[in-house]
């Protein structure tokens, strides 16, 4: 598959890029696409909720009535779950929700989240640019030119600029990352993901 490169002003250039149909043209796993997208979510709950059990409530331990004869339920201490303030039955404790997902398991859900891109024409690759400066104004203009500033966007670096960075960083519906920081969430929740001649072979590379 080939595509088009665009400039900034959103333009077509001379140039075309051919996707490496290993990584843009497989035959995409929707298992492993929904294993990444729920490992990446269950990184992201801190797993802090906590009641408190019987043992950590306070009050007395003392038997609180005898135990046969008065017609209710038995009960030993006031701590008990089935009292008002008493500790909580198998409430919530810290814990960490991660899994092990294999290696190949999540290149399979990239390259199976890249080919439903590519299938849908939802890649734009774009020339290697930069901002003189820091300004949102500047990334507006960009997503204006290309016609995609309302939709959602994911733009990859290869390598890290500041200056697009802090210049995206006000614009709702738009995320720029590394390419190290790629996650099958961010390629699945774009509308469009926008990438440089250089971040697509890096990419490439990384996946095969």
């Amino acid at each position: 598959m080939e595509l088009e490169v665009y400039n900034i002003s959103g333009k077509k250039t001379s140039k075309k890029v051919k996707l490496d149909d290993n990584v843009f043209s497989i035959e995409p796993n929707d298992h492993s696409i929904y294993m990444d997208v729920r490992l990446y979510r269950n990184n992201q709950r801190q797993g802090t909720s906590k009641a408190k059990g019987r043992s950590e409530v306070t009050g007395s331990r003392r038997k609180i009535k005898k135990q046969k004869g008065s017609g209710t339920a038995r009960a030993g201490s006031i701590q008990s779950p089935i009292f008002r303030k008493g500790g909580r039955a198998f409430g919530p404790q810290p814990r960490d929700y991660g899994f092990k997902l294999n290696k190949k398991y999540k290149k399979l859900a990239r390259k199976s989240a890249f080919s439903y891109k590519a299938k849908d024409n939802e890649i734009t690759i774009l020339e290697s640019f930069t901002f003189d400066a820091p300004k949102t104004k500047n990334y507006v203009e960009l997503l204006k030119n290309l016609k995609l500033d309302q939709k959602k966007t994911l733009l990859i670096l290869n390598e890290a600029d500041n200056n697009v960075y802090l210049a995206s960083r006000n614009v709702p519906k738009c995320k720029v990352i590394l390419i190290d920081e790629l996650t099958t969430y961010d390629i699945v929740n774009a509308n469009t993901v926008m990438m440089s001649e250089e971040a697509v072979r890096t990419v490439e590379k990384i996946l095969n």
